[in-house]
């Protein structure tokens, strides 16, 4: 199957390609990604650098007669976001990504396939060891960490760079041109609870809500995707509230970033409530489906019955906790008032674990607007407060904002309108990009956005275009030639 995507053009993006998902490179987790790059760097004898935060800099001279232009940073990350199906075994420590081409897009065999920003590397490393591209001064920053905190563009110092222009490889839509991208902060709430044994005469079921589509709670929160931590409470809720339902056991979602795709429930109720039960159970699952029929055609909300676990959540606790989880915000919070269909605010219910007598809940709240994002992040505070749980805030970082009047816009624009006999569409996008970090530390830098197409990313149902790749390599060489002079 490697040798498949080996074989697509162009060769030698698509190699490197390959060669960074054989290396496992999940946030957090990226001593060999890193140690890959920069072995890369010095068996092409150029300059290869480590920061303290981990960041790779490899820095290439300019080609005959392109000394004199603006010295650019190339700029992508290295981790991936490691999401897979639930029925699969994939090993994402130990395994590389198993890749397949379908009808015009490489995926990977039920997990995330890292093109989102694993293509932007391999783009980056087939400029490094070219010999036929003219391209000005390169510095080639590879950052880390950026899927789970972007503290790679954290901790980047300033004057490290001495490049005058950032592209910045991590647009996922061919004909569209970032120039902006919302902040966002992490609020994670979390508590304990007391545990009673069970009582005579219970049954025990697991509820699974599955099947969802999931993607990227910055790019796809618009979309009206199901989340499953928000279904899977609506289940609880109703069991609640007729039947007395008590939770054993409650797992939904992974990522801050990636809209959650599954969720599990243990729960107990009286034995003579078995028939009536099932039989509202499933009345539910039909009409919540009913709702969401047009966008999440696999979903699957199901019951079945099994062993009795040892002990429940106390009632009161349970009682405060579904209606904290109503109560939160999910989804889009305020469109942007000046820029059509462009989300200003969101929340991303992302994660939910009750067990062993503790509970966390982790969202993402992204925003253009700083006051904005405090608004909701309050919002959400004082609902998980009210449960008496405990708000945790963290990981905030800037959005960054849009600047239409920079001549590196005006360069891509030009270029893009000449390649392609179209005009693209310029724009700021509600998922969170590096280039707000680090304009913090090099405020004069012009920096811009852009990217093949992508679609799924942050889910197993991700997939790169492979002619739209061929688009964006071309498109990229083309830009390199024509940055202007110092």
């Amino acid at each position: 199957m490697s040798q498949e995507i080996r074989n697509l053009e162009p060769k030698a993006l698509w190699n490197f390609f390959a060669d960074i998902n054989a290396v496992p490179r999940a946030s957090k987790k990226e001593e060999k990604i890193i140690a890959h790059i920069v072995a890369f760097g010095e068996k092409l004898g150029l300059e290869t650098k480590l920061d303290t935060a981990q960041n790779v800099l490899i820095k290439k001279a300019a080609t005959q007669g392109m000394e004199n232009r603006k010295t650019v940073v190339l700029q992508a990350h290295l981790d991936m976001v490691h999401q897979k199906n639930n029925s699969s075994d994939f090993n994402f420590d130990t395994q590389g990504i198993v890749m397949q081409i379908s009808n015009g897009w490489v995926h990977a065999k039920e997990t995330t396939l890292g093109a989102d920003n694993g293509i932007g590397v391999a783009a980056i490393m087939s400029v490094l060891a070219s010999k036929d591209i003219a391209h000005p001064s390169i510095e080639a920053l590879f950052t880390v960490d950026e899927e789970t905190g972007m503290t790679g563009a954290m901790g980047l110092k300033p004057n490290y760079l001495n490049g005058e222009i950032l592209l910045n490889l991590d647009t996922e839509d061919d004909d569209e041109i970032s120039i902006g991208c919302a902040g966002g902060v992490d609020i994670t709430a979390t508590g304990t609870y007391q545990e009673y044994p069970i009582v005579d005469q219970s049954i025990a079921y697991q509820i699974s809500v599955d099947g969802l589509q999931g993607g990227h709670s910055g790019m796809d929160i618009h979309k009206g995707f199901g989340n499953a931590n928000k279904i899977m409470n609506r289940l609880l809720w109703e069991g609640h509230q007729n039947f007395d339902v008590a939770i054993a056991h409650l797992k939904g979602g992974g990522l801050r970033n990636a809209i959650p795709r599954e969720c599990k429930a243990t729960i107990v109720l009286h034995e003579k409530f078995q028939n009536t039960f099932e039989h509202a159970f499933y009345s539910w699952g039909k009409r919540i489906s009913k709702e969401f029929q047009t966008l999440e055609k696999n979903l699957c909300i199901d019951l079945q019955p099994i062993k009795l676990p040892e002990k429940t959540m106390a009632k009161e606790a349970q009682r405060k906790l579904i209606m904290s989880i109503y109560g939160c915000f999910n989804g889009v919070f305020r469109m942007n008032p000046t820029m059509p269909d462009l989300v200003e605010t969101s929340n991303n219910m992302a994660r939910i674990t009750v067990e062993n007598g503790t509970i966390e809940i982790a969202n993402l709240c992204r925003s253009f607007s700083e006051s904005g994002k405090e608004n909701l992040s309050n919002a959400i505070q004082s609902t998980f407060e009210l449960a008496d749980l405990k708000v945790h805030i963290s990981g905030d970082y800037p959005g960054w904002e849009p600047n239409t009047e920079t001549k590196i816009l005006a360069v891509l624009k030009n270029t893009y309108e000449n390649m392609f006999a179209e005009t693209p569409k310029i724009q700021a996008c509600h998922a969170g990009l590096e280039c707000g970090i680090l304009g913090n530390n090099y405020p004069n830098m012009e920096m811009i956005s852009f990217g093949p197409t992508i679609r799924g990313a942050h889910s197993p149902d991700e997939k790169a275009n492979i002619s739209s790749t061929q688009k964006f390599w071309a498109y990229l060489t083309e830009i390199l030639k024509n940055i202007p002079d110092k």
